[in-house]
């Protein structure tokens, strides 16, 4: 039998369904390598031992009793520190919040443990999922498993991480402007973005209210799609939140492409040579291809340039976290990191006519994308702008807030979008692509996505966390 580990969320699962594997033992398993690779991987601000083990001795008996919940019933996962947990630090990866204890459990937190799931513990963020990689804050920066040299990407950076490592088979990040997006594609996850009001964000530190949202990152495609069965759901205390039925997400793995029209989004990167490496180009096309041999019929989609999209959601994105952060960047700023500061201080320095003009323009681009779902199913795009970047050198003004991204612009536009793994660049660093699909429908980006991850053997490659520095056992 393969190690625990190497199982994943739904093999782990069918074995815990079956009582051939049980709650206590996955628990103890993957705490032992948490807290064995967290000195080297920095992916956790804290784990929760105790509490994880009790909830493991309650899952167990709830099993064996014939209460078994489902997919996630016994399995552990972790949390990015920007989501309450009630009774729990919820840090934000600042100095700023860092003794701010949770009243209650979040919407995320409530519908995983309503799962049977298990917390492991919080998941180290860039602060306030903007700033870093700051080696100034309390905590972090979370290291790449693939390279401990080189970066997580964010802000979900101790998310990804933490999955990467398989100190958890599920962690819980969230995306603004790329923030599950873009650590999945560094760390070789599969991370998703669900369409903006899937998923309740009631219990989570406020970024940008209009972008900002919640969602899983996991090893495999299946994997996602039963994690966010437990996470999506209707939350009339959550303004965002919209009720539309839920989709059997893990039944999309296996269903194939045939027949289906796949677009793909070439201009995004053609127009912009300096942006996006050759191996994403590449690897892009691989995937394109992928697809093709398994009978969906793949077409070229051109839209509006990719830095219209980008202005647009950053435009937005500033100003509403200035809006947010105004108290404290005129009362704490000496709180706050250098990272941070530079990355919220554009919304202090744009007027109102800003912020309108970009609603205005989101509003034409929306449509557009709209517009181009009318002739396709998917959209196939470039993921990150290349392979993780080394840690060293990254420093503020090195990481500009101009840098271009080609997963801004589906937040900006509330779209599903998926990084789904393509393989290894010859520095043995994880590539990826996007698939983005029409609103609500994430079960036809999950099909397609389970297609290039078998299709091209992404999940046969696993970081060499043997080899990573662990800590000594007292």
């Amino acid at each position: 039998m393969s190690e625990i580990w190497e199982l994943g969320l739904a093999k782990a699962a069918r074995l815990i369904a079956q009582g051939e594997l049980s709650p206590m033992e996955v628990v103890d398993h993957y705490l032992e390598r948490a807290n064995a690779l967290n000195p080297a991987v920095q992916c956790y601000v804290r784990i929760e031992e105790e509490t994880a083990r009790a909830d493991a001795r309650t899952a167990e008996a709830e099993i064996v009793a014939g209460r078994y919940k489902g997919g996630l019933h016994g399995i552990p996962y972790a949390l990015k520190d920007i989501i309450d947990v009630a009774g729990l630090p919820t840090t934000n990866g600042s100095r700023l919040t860092l003794d701010d204890i949770a009243p209650t459990d979040s919407a995320v937190v409530e519908r995983l443990r309503a799962a049977g799931a298990i917390l492991l513990g919080k998941a180290e963020t860039q602060e306030f999922a903007i700033g870093g990689p700051d080696f100034s804050l309390p905590h972090g920066p979370a290291r790449n498993p693939w390279n401990l040299d080189h970066f997580t990407g964010g802000s979900s950076s101790g998310s990804g991480a933490a999955v990467a490592a398989a100190t958890v088979p599920l962690a819980i990040g969230t995306d603004t402007g790329g923030s599950i997006r873009t650590p999945s594609a560094y760390c070789g996850l599969a991370g998703m973005k669900p369409t903006y009001g899937r998923v309740s964000r009631q219990g989570m530190t406020q970024q940008a209210y209009s972008l900002e949202m919640a969602g899983p990152m996991t090893w495999t495609v299946e994997d996602n799609a039963i994690a966010l069965e437990a996470l999506a759901g209707y939350d009339p205390f959550d303004p965002s939140s919209v009720e539309v039925e839920a989709q059997k997400w893990s039944e999309a793995p296996g269903k194939g492409v045939r027949g289906l029209k796949i677009g793909l989004v070439r201009n995004f990167h053609e127009e912009e040579p300096d942006g996006f490496s050759d191996e994403i180009v590449a690897a892009f096309e691989t995937a394109a291809q992928v697809l093709k041999d398994a009978g969906a019929q793949i077409v070229d989609v051109k839209l509006t340039p990719l830095r219209h999209y980008f202005a647009a959601q950053r435009v937005i994105m500033y100003g509403e976290a200035a809006a947010v952060h105004e108290h404290d960047f005129k009362n704490n700023l000496h709180l706050y990191g250098p990272y941070a500061i530079e990355r919220f201080l554009p919304g202090f320095l744009l007027t109102a006519t800003d912020y309108v003009q970009a609603v205005r323009r989101r509003g034409e681009l929306t449509r557009e994308l709209s517009e181009a779902f009318r002739e396709v199913d998917l959209l196939l795009v470039v993921g990150a702008v290349g392979a993780a970047p080394p840690l060293e050198g990254i420093e503020p003004g090195t990481l500009l807030n101009g840098t271009l991204s080609a997963n801004a612009p589906f937040n900006l536009t509330g779209s599903p979008a998926m990084i789904v793994p393509t393989g290894l660049n010859p520095s043995g660093l994880p590539l990826a692509v996007q698939i983005v699909g029409r609103h609500f429908d994430e079960f036809t980006v999950y099909r397609a996505a389970h297609v290039i991850e078998i299709g091209l053997a992404s999940r046969e490659l696993r970081p060499q966390t043997a080899m990573l520095p662990r800590a000594q056992k007292v």
